[in-house]
């Protein structure tokens, strides 16, 4: 009887919850997005951009990354908040680029001078005139998911060439 105590007791505590435990949460503090598409044709996908960008004097913004990484689908679902969409609309054509697992359209980045894709999303702004306005930053969009949503706003919505 005393070891059928023990057992009770043991499950009990095993399966208790803790007071000082964090519940678990499902919740994200950021919108999650799929858009990456490898069955894409991506320098098809970019031509038209441009021509569109051109004919509109509009930036084109290509998001390479891949629908595995987490930080391309916190972009891309930021993106598609209405608050990014209303935003983004006038200034920008959005264009998402698969590129797997840095493996893929490597030949996207290298049009525009960026020889390898160091992380994902790597994120390009360009002239209408396929101008590389972010040399510097392009790299720097591998921490997207942990950046604010005030951060990823300002950024794209104040975009200033970089010199």
């Amino acid at each position: 009887m005393r070891y059928v105590v023990l057992i009770i007791a043991a499950l009990w505590f095993v399966n208790a919850p803790l007071a000082h435990a964090e519940k678990p949460s499902n919740s994200i503090d950021h919108p999650e997005a799929r858009p990456f598409d490898k069955e894409a044709v991506a320098p098809d996908q970019v031509d038209a951009a441009l021509a569109w960008a051109e004919t509109s004097d509009k930036r084109v913004i290509l998001v390479m990354g891949a629908n595995w990484c987490h930080d391309s689908r916190s972009l891309s679902g930021w993106f598609a908040q209405p608050r990014f969409a209303e935003m983004l609309k006038p200034k920008y054509d959005v264009v998402y680029i698969d590129v797997g697992y840095k493996d893929r359209n490597i030949d996207v980045a290298r049009r525009f001078g960026i020889e390898a894709i160091k992380g994902t999303p790597t994120v390009l702004v360009l002239s209408p005139h396929g101008v590389l306005l972010n040399r510097n930053s392009a790299h720097k969009w591998r921490d997207a998911a942990s950046r604010s949503e005030e951060d990823i706003f300002a950024y794209f919505d104040q975009f200033v060439p970089e010199l």
